[in-house]
């Protein structure tokens, strides 16, 4: 049960670090992160993914979704892949790679 309790931990440790990444992107207001979205309206996801760089708020962002979907133990297969255990760890040459590995899970 104990490591039960530690993967469940790491998750939430993981989607925290991307409600951060989140806060950090939006100012930590509705209001800004209303009127961004009125600026760009993409027609959808998928296209503008590719094209976005990978910064470690996008990929945090990217992992926490990931993670809301059950996806908890690839996000930490992957980063162990970068020889990180958690995000803030991975080399920032290596985001481009994670942020793509991260989208196909």
């Amino acid at each position: 049960m104990g490591s039960e309790l530690m993967k469940i931990a790491e998750g939430f440790s993981i989607v925290a670090e991307g409600l951060r990444g989140l806060a950090k992107a939006e100012g930590g207001t509705k209001d800004k992160t209303v009127k961004v979205q009125k600026q760009v309206q993409p027609e959808s996801v998928a296209e503008v993914q590719p094209e976005s760089p990978a910064t470690l708020e996008g990929i945090r962002a990217l992992m926490a979704q990931k993670t809301q979907e059950g996806k908890s133990k690839e996000i930490k297969e992957l980063l162990q892949k970068y020889g990180a255990v958690k995000l803030s760890a991975v080399k920032p040459e290596d985001y481009p790679a994670l942020m793509q590995e991260a989208q196909v899970l």
